[in-house]
């Protein structure tokens, strides 16, 4: 009984408003009446209504239910892997360097230690039976099962969303295995640390720990090193965000080691593919506006560090990043991923950019099955490959997609922020301090009344 209220509750709760969207868009009330068909209203409506909800959950259940295993079945290979501790402290002090280096010297934050760092080898697996159950085989023979059936050298290295709390790898295989198939390479998805009990910078430690285990392969590793050209960094929401405060490292440690004449001691990828990146959390951009808080992946005073949001990077710091790929609906931060593609395609980053008429936040994951859904996940495959394949092919283009018909319509990337981009980081550490002071505020209330 105890598990069955909690979802009795939920839908009682929910079923009004499903229903009442589900009657606006029939009668051609809706906003997106024109737009959505019947399913995809009702999945947008059940999703929305369910996370409005989620305050009624511990941080620790929504966890709990994101992050679960779940049996691996039919055209996908798995293997599972641990990257060891990097030896010694030098890892480690280089990401703490570099976050300070990036930061203003007022931010505050955790100093995380090492750690293991689970991840999962993704490939096609080509069987007659779509529900074909994983081969009970070790990891090791899995790795070689996947290998035997990859034919192009693609490594996406991924990044789940889930706002840095939330999902996990095997939240996200559907889609990682798709990706694989339509490249013909395989893809490597991080388990890294999740917030609130691992807070930044621990993420970024784990993905740089494993982006150097892909070029320098410790003993017993499965795979042979990774040439950097081939080696594309993806991720959606949180994920993209954690992909694009990577190369933000690596650019820095690029730019620090010509300064000093050394050789890069850490190449760039070949590309960055992402899919509704979040890249402002102080929520300046957002309409509306959403009251200041602080975030559950960090303290309020890092909220504008370049590595936490990535809109707050100087413009200049992009230079000499490889070509990023972004798709987005139109949502909540689409305003923040059209400032963020200009930004980069003024400071010379090549940027191929695809927003999708009427669809929400990480669309094509969600509809993969659908054709706009099937469009978006296409998208990101073939920039993926090009770029590895062909990367002086790659060119700045942007398009807008409509919903229905899914036309395409060529947009200027470097006009998409419409002069917003122009102040942005001011704009960005004003909303991060009256964030900051109402964050005290209410720490003092809370002390006063205890």
């Amino acid at each position: 009984m105890a598990i069955v209220a909690p979802s009795l509750t939920l839908l009682l709760t929910t079923t009004p408003t499903i229903l009442k969207s589900l009657a606006l868009h029939l009668l051609g009330l809706s906003a997106t009446s024109k737009k959505w068909d019947l399913h995809t209203v009702l999945t947008v409506t059940t999703l929305r209504a369910i996370l409005s909800q989620s305050h009624k959950s511990t941080i620790s259940a929504q966890q709990q239910r994101t992050t679960q295993d779940r049996p691996v079945r039919g055209e996908m290979w798995i293997s599972r892997v641990t990257f060891p501790v990097w030896p010694g402290e030098s890892l480690r002090n280089v990401a703490l360097d570099v976050v300070q280096a990036l930061g203003n010297g007022r931010q505050e934050y955790a100093l995380p230690d090492m750690e293991p760092v689970e991840a999962e080898w993704t490939g096609h697996r080509l069987v007659k039976i779509a529900t074909a159950p994983e081969p009970e085989i070790d990891e090791w023979e899995k790795y070689q099962c996947l290998m035997n059936e990859v034919t192009s050298p693609v490594v996406l290295l991924y990044f789940h969303g889930g706002s840095y709390y939330l999902m996990d790898p095997a939240s996200h295989r559907g889609v990682v295995a798709e990706y694989a198939r339509l490249t013909g390479g395989r893809a490597l998805s991080v388990r890294y640390r999740l917030a609130p009990k691992h807070p930044f910078p621990s993420q970024l430690l784990d993905a740089l720990s494993v982006y150097l285990y892909l070029l320098y392969p410790h003993d017993g590793s499965f795979h042979d090193a990774v040439k950097p050209e081939h080696i594309v960094l993806g991720g959606d929401s949180s994920g993209a965000n954690l992909a694009l405060a990577l190369l933000q490292t690596i650019l820095y440690l690029q730019r620090s080691a010509q300064e000093n004449g050394m050789p890069a001691p850490f190449p760039a990828p070949a590309g960055l593919a992402l899919v509704s990146p979040t890249l402002d959390l102080t929520r300046s951009l957002r309409s509306p506006t959403p009251p200041p808080r602080a975030d559950i992946f960090c303290t309020a005073s890092m909220l504008a560090h370049p590595l936490v949001s990535p809109l707050a990077a100087s413009p200049e710091s992009w230079k000499g990043a490889p070509p990023i790929f972004i798709s987005c609906g139109e949502e909540t931060i689409s305003l923040e991923c059209k400032v963020f593609a200009s930004i980069l395609a003024k400071q010379g980053v090549k940027v191929v950019w695809e927003q999708y008429e009427a669809m929400p936040h990480c669309f094509s994951h969600l509809f993969m099955k659908k054709e706009a859904g099937k469009t978006g996940v296409e998208g990101v495959a073939k920039f993926v490959k090009r770029v590895v394949a062909v990367p002086q092919g790659i060119r700045t283009r942007g398009w807008s997609v409509e919903a229905k018909s899914l036309e395409r319509r060529e947009v200027d990337v470097c006009g998409l922020g419409g002069g917003v981009e122009d102040g942005v980081v001011e704009r960005m550490e004003r909303a991060k301090d009256q964030i900051l002071i109402m964050w005290e505020e209410k720490l003092v209330n809370n002390s006063n009344t205890t």
